[in-house]
């Protein structure tokens, strides 16, 4: 069946190649660049970025090399409320947001999916390496490149409408195959990092946005160490940049307080919880469970997968760990699959350590 297919492009080699592999399956697709930035030159460039005037140019020369109409839409305002100023306010709460999950959920697969609909497309076509099987998205064959992760938050009705072609191949032969289509970004870098902090530099970008605000580091006994710049700098698990000259153990980032502005350091054995509760599940390969029911679990893009059983009670999703994790950050998605098929997924609110992890099952 021949479908309207609205083919997102970024201007890098993946959405290209996954753009070209849609026209030649038969459908009828025109191609869209997103432009996110009010000021395109304050992003990433080359291999650093995903949303510059270079990558909107990269962008319309495949389009031409595949024979597809191509537009750019203007969607600066709603990337800057959505997805930028939601990461200034995680982090100013004490949380460590993901922005590309955000991006994903907000900006690709709410506004431009809704829009295409509008607009009489059947789908949104992506370079994102993932598959779908029955509805259901599942990882990609290359699981060192997989982006089920930040595609989770997507619900049943957005991933019907969801085209990604390229989760059935690796990123070797996805450049390959760009070289054999003439394609010009065969060869182009991924974007890393985030892409509307020019610099890299986090910390940086949120003490300009945010302020300076000194504050405390104290120990678990409330035993105060030094001092920081604001409790928006750190993350859970964050061991360096602390500055605490002399220590003779390693210290982490055990929690932020961003009320009383204080952070709190110790040992990495205290980071250690096997008790999750997250908010805001969405529930795309199944039906909320009830009862404590086995899944894996991911937490954080990149992360290892833990066993665990997990329920939705109130309206929030409560997972169990069979071992301790180290390193779980409030804000963060928790990613449940089976085998390799995501189940659900909800923002993590607050951990715990029960106790209850050896006895989980």
């Amino acid at each position: 069946m021949t479908l309207r297919v609205l083919a997102a492009m970024s201007g890098g080699v993946d959405s290209a190649v996954a753009a070209a592999r849609a026209a030649e399956a038969g459908h009828d697709v025109t191609g869209v660049h997103l432009a996110l930035a009010k000021n395109p030159q304050s992003y990433r460039t080359g291999a650093r970025g995903c949303c510059t005037v270079e990558d909107s140019r990269d962008a319309r020369r495949a389009a031409d090399v595949i024979g597809i109409p191509f537009y750019i839409w203007d969607m600066a305002e709603e990337f800057d409320r959505e997805v930028v100023q939601d990461f200034v306010a995680e982090y100013a709460a004490g949380r460590t947001p993901n922005p590309c999950l955000r991006c994903n959920e907000k900006i690709k697969f709410e506004a431009v999916l809704d829009r295409a609909i509008a607009l009489g497309f059947d789908a949104v076509c992506t370079g994102h390496h993932v598959r779908m099987l029955d509805g259901r998205l599942r990882r990609s064959v290359d699981y060192a490149k997989d982006q089920s992760y930040v595609l989770a938050v997507l619900n049943r009705e957005q991933l019907a409408h969801s085209m990604f072609p390229l989760g059935d191949c690796t990123k070797a032969e996805v450049r390959a195959e760009a070289d054999r289509r003439g394609l010009s970004v065969a060869d182009k870098p991924d974007s890393h990092d985030i892409c509307f902090i020019a610099d890299g530099d986090t910390a940086g970008f949120l003490n300009r946005t945010l302020g300076s605000e000194p504050g405390p580091i104290v120990d678990e006994s409330g035993a105060v160490l030094g001092t920081h710049e604001g409790a928006h700098a750190f993350t859970v698990g964050q061991r360096k940049g602390l500055n605490l000259g002399g220590a003779v153990n390693r210290r982490y980032v055990l929690s932020i307080e961003p009320v009383n502005n204080t952070v709190t350091v110790g040992p990495r054995a205290s980071l250690a919880v096997d008790g999750i509760i997250a908010q805001r599940p969405v529930w795309s390969g199944c039906a909320a469970p009830t009862e404590p029911t086995p899944f894996t679990v991911q937490l954080r893009a990149h992360g290892e997968v833990h066993d665990c059983h997990a329920h939705e009670r109130d309206g929030e999703l409560v997972i169990t760990l069979v071992e301790p994790a180290t390193g779980v950050a409030a804000g963060q998605a928790a990613v449940l699959y089976d085998g390799d098929v995501v189940m659900g997924s909800a923002t993590i609110a607050t951990t715990s350590r029960t106790g209850e992890a050896a006895s989980a099952g």
